[in-house]
C-alpha cells in the first residue's frame, strides 16, 4: 500500500511538475509581442562637453540622463518631463543635443515615413532655465541639426530648407522654396538614395556656422509608383471606407531614370544661394556630402551609376570650384562601407576599401595622398570607431579570428594593433569623444548582450547591464543549446551555419527541418551572436524545436564577413548560385541520419524569399516546401541604386535579370506559400502579384496571404501575431502531419 501511494504521489509530482515545464514553454505571442527582447541602453550619445560622459534615454522615456563613462553612474539629469515648463510631453522619442550643451532638441509624436525617415515635432530645451519651446510652429519638422556654434537650428518641412536663429527669439526663415513633393526635394533624400544609401539628413552646416549645403534632388523624370489604400485598421482610415485610395510616389527602378542631383550653398548673412560646379555623371550619385573644418571647404562624394567609381571632390562653397581629391575603384562595385562612416572634416581621413581583397582601413590626407594602409591580413573590417585626439590612434572592429565573430581593436600609425574586447563572441562599441573610454556591447549564441564601460587602456571598469532579468526567464525554459556547424558542398564551399535541435534531441529519430535564409550580397544571418533569427535571440527557433522542428541557417556564397571574391562571386547573376548553396545545404541535412529529408522546408524574407523561391525552382526536389515573405520575383521590379550595384542595369544584362522566379517558376517542385502587405513601398506587391498570376496560368497550385495596408515589416495591431501562427500552420501541415 505503502508503495502504491508512493507511486500516485510521484505521479502527481511528475504531471505538476510537466504542467509548470508546459506552462513555461514560449508561446506565439511570447514571439510576437517580444516576451523575450533584450534589455538595452537607449540612444547613448558621446557627449563633447567633457569628452568622458555620454547621454541616454531612461527605461521610461520621462528623462535624459548624462552618464559617466568611467562609472556608469547618472551625473546630471539633462532633462526631465516632470520638471520641464512649457509644453506637455508624454515620452521622449529622440533627442539632439546642442555642441556647447546649452539646449536638447526633445523628439515626440515621431510618424515614419520609411526606413530612415520620419516626420516629428520637435521642442528646443534651454537646459538651464528647463523651458520647451517649438522648433517650429508651421508643422512637423524632419532632420533637424543644430549648427557648430549651437545658436541656429536647421530643418527640412514639405521638401524645403529652413533655419531657425536663436539668437534672434527663434526667429523661423525659408532657405529654399521650389521644394514640391514628387518634383522637388532640398536637403532629404529621395526613396531610393533613404533606402539605399542609407540616410535621412542631405545638409551640413559650415564648421564656421556661416554656411549651409544641401543636396538638390529632381524627382521630375522618375516614373510614379502607386499601391492602394483600404480603410483596414490599426489604424483604420476612413476616407477610404468605401472608395479606395492611393499613395503615389517617385521610385526609380532598375534601367529607370533616377532623380538628379545637384549641391547647392547658401550663405547665411548675405543670403546668397550658388550651385556646385561638381563634375559628376549626370545620371550619377552623391551618397554624402560635409563640409571640412577648412572654411568654406565642402567634401561632395560621387558615384557613377555603376558604382565602381567613388570620387572625392573638394569644392569651395563660396566660389563654387570642384577639385578631384580621391578616386577609390573597384571591378565591380564600390561597397557601401567604403562611406558609411567617413569623416572628412579634419585634415586626415580613413577610408575603407578592399582592394587587397578584405576590407581594410587606409588613412589619407585631406589632399587624397595615401599615408599608410593601416590594418591588413585574412579579415574584414566591420566598423570604423573613429581616431584620438592626437589623430595618431584609431579605432575599430572586425572578424579578425572567425568570420562568426567581431571584436573591437585600436592600432596606431606604425601599425602596433591591440585587441580591446576581450570576451569571445560578438562585440560592438560606442566611445567617449575622447577616446579615453567606450561603452562594449557583448554577445554570444547563447548568452544576451552584456553593457560593459571599459578603458581603451584595456580595463574593464564596470558593467551597466547584463540582461539578468532575460537570462533568469530563459533559465526556467527547456531550451536546446543551438551549435555552429560548418557545412562543405559538392563544390567543395565551405559554408557557414548554425543549427537548433528539440531540447530532447534522440540522434535516432528522424526530424522535420525549416531552414531560415537571407542571402543578400554582404549580409550575414550567422553570427556567435544572441542576435541570430527571425526575431533574435533563435526565440521563435526554440519555440519550434519544442514542436519537434530542427532549424537552421546557412549563408551561402555572396553574403559577408569572408572577403571580396565570396562577397561579389554572384554579381550580375544575383540568386544562381545563392540557391543552388541552399539546395547544397538540404541535399547534405538529407544524408544526415537525424534528419527526414522529404520533410525539409525554406523560408525567408525580402531577399531571403527570393532566394526561397528561386530554391524551389533550382531544379533539384530537396524541399518538402517553401515560404517566401515580401519576395522579390523579377529585379526589374526593385530599384535602381540596389539592383544595378549587383546587376548593372537589364539592358546591359537582361540574361542576369532572367535568373529570377518570375523566369523559372515553371521548374518549381514543392509547395509555396506568398506572403505579402498591399502597401510595400520597398519590395511592391507587384512581384507577388505578378508571380501568382503566372503560377495560376502555369496550372500549378500554391497558397497565399495578403496583408492589407502592411508595409515591407508587415506589423500592426495584431498582424505579426497572426503572420507567424500563419507560418506554423503550413509548416505543421506539411511537416508534422
Amino acid at each position: 500500500m505503502k508503495k502504491l501511494i508512493h507511486r500516485i504521489i510521484m505521479a502527481a509530482v511528475a504531471l505538476i511538475m510537466s504542467a509548470e515545464a508546459q506552462a513555461q514553454q514560449i508561446t506565439i505571442e511570447d514571439v510576437a509581442g517580444g516576451k523575450f527582447r533584450p534589455a538595452s541602453i537607449r540612444s547613448v550619445r558621446p557627449l563633447d562637453i567633457d569628452g568622458e560622459s555620454y547621454a541616454s534615454i531612461s527605461a521610461d522615456g520621462a528623462r535624459i540622463e548624462k552618464c559617466s563613462f568611467k562609472t556608469g553612474e547618472v551625473t546630471e539629469v539633462l532633462f526631465d518631463k516632470s520638471t520641464a515648463r512649457g509644453a506637455n510631453i508624454n515620452f521622449v522619442e529622440g533627442y539632439i543635443i546642442s555642441p556647447d550643451g546649452k539646449n536638447i532638441l526633445i523628439e515626440t509624436d515621431r510618424t515614419p515615413i520609411y526606413r530612415h525617415s520620419a516626420t516629428s515635432t520637435y521642442y528646443i530645451y534651454n537646459v538651464k532655465n528647463k523651458t520647451l519651446a517649438p522648433l517650429s510652429n508651421g508643422g512637423k519638422q524632419e532632420c533637424p541639426k543644430f549648427s557648430p556654434d549651437g545658436t541656429m537650428i536647421a530643418f527640412v518641412r514639405d521638401n524645403n530648407l529652413f533655419l531657425v536663429k536663436l539668437l534672434f527669439n527663434n526667429a523661423e526663415s525659408q532657405i529654399t522654396k521650389d521644394g514640391e513633393r514628387n518634383k522637388i526635394i532640398n536637403g532629404k533624400p529621395d526613396w531610393v538614395y533613404e533606402e539605399e544609401f542609407s540616410f535621412n539628413c542631405a545638409y551640413d552646416f559650415s564648421a564656421d556656422s556661416e554656411m549651409l549645403a544641401w543636396i538638390r534632388f529632381d524627382e521630375t523624370d522618375v516614373k510614379t509608383f502607386s499601391f492602394p489604400w483600404y480603410r483596414g485598421t490599426n489604424p483604420s482610415m476612413n476616407e477610404y471606407k468605401l472608395y479606395p485610395g492611393a499613395y503615389e510616389y517617385k521610385y526609380p527602378k532598375a534601367g529607370e531614370d533616377n532623380s538628379k542631383v545637384s549641391v547647392l550653398s547658401y550663405d547665411i548673412k548675405s543670403r546668397v544661394t550658388r550651385t556646385m560646379q561638381v563634375p559628376m555623371d549626370a545620371d550619377g550619385y552623391i551618397p554624402r556630402i560635409q563640409f571640412s573644418n577648412t572654411k568654406d571647404r565642402l567634401m561632395v562624394l560621387t558615384l557613377n551609376r555603376h558604382q565602381d567609381r567613388l570620387d572625392f571632390y573638394a569644392v569651395n562653397a563660396r566660389s563654387t570650384q570642384a577639385q578631384l581629391v580621391l578616386r577609390e575603384t573597384e571591378k565591380k562595385y564600390v561597397d557601401q562601407s567604403a562611406y558609411d562612416a567617413i569623416d572628412l572634416s579634419k585634415e586626415k581621413f580613413v577610408l575603407l576599401s578592399d582592394r587587397d581583397g578584405h576590407r581594410h582601413l587606409y588613412l589619407y590626407n585631406s589632399n587624397g595622398q595615401l599615408l599608410k594602409q593601416l590594418t591588413s591580413g585574412d579579415y574584414d573590417v566591420t566598423a570604423y570607431y573613429g581616431t584620438s585626439n592626437d589623430g595618431k590612434t584609431f579605432f575599430y572592429a572586425s572578424n579578425e579570428g572567425s568570420p562568426l565573430e567581431q571584436y573591437v581593436f585600436k592600432v596606431d600609425a606604425s601599425g602596433r594593433k591591440t585587441r580591446l574586447s576581450t570576451e569571445k563572441g560578438f562585440n560592438s562599441a560606442v566611445f567617449s569623444t575622447n577616446r579615453q573610454y567606450y561603452l562594449n556591447i557583448f554577445s554570444d549564441i547563447n548568452t544576451p548582450p552584456v553593457y560593459t564601460l571599459c578603458s581603451t587602456a584595456g580595463k574593464q571598469l564596470k558593467v551597466v547591464e547584463d540582461n539578468a532579468k532575460l537570462r533568469s526567464q530563459l533559465a526556467a525554459l527547456t531550451l536546446s543549446k543551438p551549435e555552429i556547424i560548418s557545412i562543405t558542398t559538392s563544390d567543395g564551399v565551405q559554408l557557414n551555419g548554425w543549427m537548433v535541435k528539440p531540447a530532447d534531441f534522440n540522434s535516432s529519430k528522424r526530424y522535420p527541418v525549416l531552414m531560415f535564409q537571407y542571402s543578400g550580397p554582404g549580409s550575414q544571418q550567422v553570427h556567435n551572436s544572441y542576435s541570430n533569427g527571425f526575431v533574435g535571440g533563435l526565440t521563435w527557433e526554440q519555440r519550434l524545436a519544442e514542436k519537434g522542428y530542427i532549424v537552421v541557417c546557412v549563408d551561402g556564397r555572396g553574403t559577408g564577413g569572408r572577403g571580396s571574391d565570396f562577397l561579389r562571386c554572384t554579381y550580375m547573376r544575383m540568386g544562381d548560385l545563392e540557391s543552388h548553396d541552399q539546395v547544397e545545404v538540404a541535399l547534405w541535412l538529407g544524408k544526415q541520419p537525424y534528419v527526414n529529408k522529404d520533410r525539409i522546408a525554406i523560408w525567408g524574407w525580402s531577399f531571403g524569399g527570393f532566394n526561397t523561391i528561386m530554391s524551389l525552382c533550382e531544379g533539384r526536389a530537396v524541399f518538402n516546401c517553401g515560404i517566401a515573405v515580401a519576395p522579390v520575383t523579377d529585379w526589374r521590379f526593385y530599384d535602381s541604386a540596389y539592383t544595378e550595384r549587383f546587376m548593372r542595369t537589364p539592358q546591359e544584362n537582361p540574361d542576369g535579370y532572367d535568373c529570377s522566379p518570375l523566369h523559372r517558376y515553371e521548374k518549381m517542385q514543392g509547395d509555396l506559400l506568398l506572403i505579402h502587405g498591399t502597401a510595400d513601398d520597398n519590395v511592391h506587391y507587384q512581384n507577388t502579384a505578378e508571380l501568382a498570376e503566372a503560377l495560376v496560368q502555369a496550372q500549378k497550385q500554391f497558397d497565399m496571404q495578403v496583408y492589407t495596408n502592411r508595409n515591407h515589416s508587415i506589423y500592426g495591431g495584431k498582424t505579426r501575431l497572426h503572420l507567424i501562427r500563419r507560418i506554423e500552420d503550413y509548416l505543421d501541415r506539411h511537416l508534422l502531419r
